[in-house]
């Protein structure tokens, strides 16, 4: 089991990060994989997903990092000090700075891999006035079946410690209201956050929102957009041949 983990992290990473589809540039984004209730692995700082190797991912203990979380006000350094001391390998590489966010929406019922980028498309819509439109509203049918109904907004906060507060209270918040998990978190001014229980399915959500985002574009360059709606995106969510064609792609 462990090596398969480590192996589909690994393909989720690389996915993410191809060149020609501009999620990700050099150093951008992290990805992360549950290996079992305690432990799970998630990219080093400062590495590259397209080129993510072995050595590259680190494994933490969740017992070490979720408590951070409910801890008040922390400094950088004690940040930094708890992110290395949740190391199952006192000598493996320094974790992501979002390793918080990673451990939190990994402890979610049914969510084994996670992966976030700074999508070229996407953050052009974050870096503008629609962004929130964008999060909650639905253009097309195959964004509900990969996406979801809607997908979390957060504000821009500071990377790190705050930014894991704010969208585990966002990400709680769209599960009382929505009565489901998202697959989508969109980060104002930052970027996009894929969640699900397979690699398979994290990648699938990362490819559609890229894809609504230059379709949002575009569509706002000609008076739009035209959203589809509430009742329809409810039904084409509900749809037995959608939930088929989601379990076929293994979303």
């Amino acid at each position: 089991m462990r090596n398969q983990v480590i192996k589909d992290l690994l393909a989720l990473s690389h996915e993410l990060g191809r060149e020609e589809r501009g999620l990700a540039i050099l150093g951008e984004g992290n990805t992360s994989a549950k290996l079992d209730a305690n432990t799970f692995f998630v990219k080093a700082s400062g590495t590259c997903l397209g080129t993510l190797k072995r050595q590259d991912i680190v494994e933490c203990r969740a017992d070490k990092v979720l408590p951070l979380l409910d801890k008040g006000e922390l400094t950088d350094a004690q940040i930094d000090e708890a992110l290395m001391a949740a190391r199952v390998d006192p000598k493996a590489k320094k974790p992501s700075v979002e390793t918080v966010f990673h451990a939190y929406l990994l402890s979610l019922p049914g969510i084994n891999f996670v992966g976030h980028t700074h999508s070229t498309t996407v953050m052009q819509v974050l870096c503008s006035p629609r962004a929130q439109e964008f999060a909650e509203q639905r253009l097309m049918p195959d964004e509900i079946v990969c996406c979801g109904v809607a997908s979390v907004f957060v504000p821009y906060t500071d990377p790190g410690l705050k930014l894991a507060r704010v969208i585990r209270d966002r990400t709680e918040a769209f599960i009382k209201t929505h009565q489901r998990q998202p697959r989508i978190i969109l980060m104002q001014n930052h970027g996009v956050i894929g969640l699900g229980g397979t690699w398979q399915a994290v990648l699938s959500a990362m490819l559609m929102v890229e894809k609504a985002a230059k379709i949002f574009v575009g569509a706002a360059a000609l008076g739009g957009p035209v959203f589809i709606n509430r009742d329809n995106v409810l039904r084409i969510a509900g749809r037995p041949d959608e939930l088929y064609r989601q379990r076929a792609l293994g979303l």
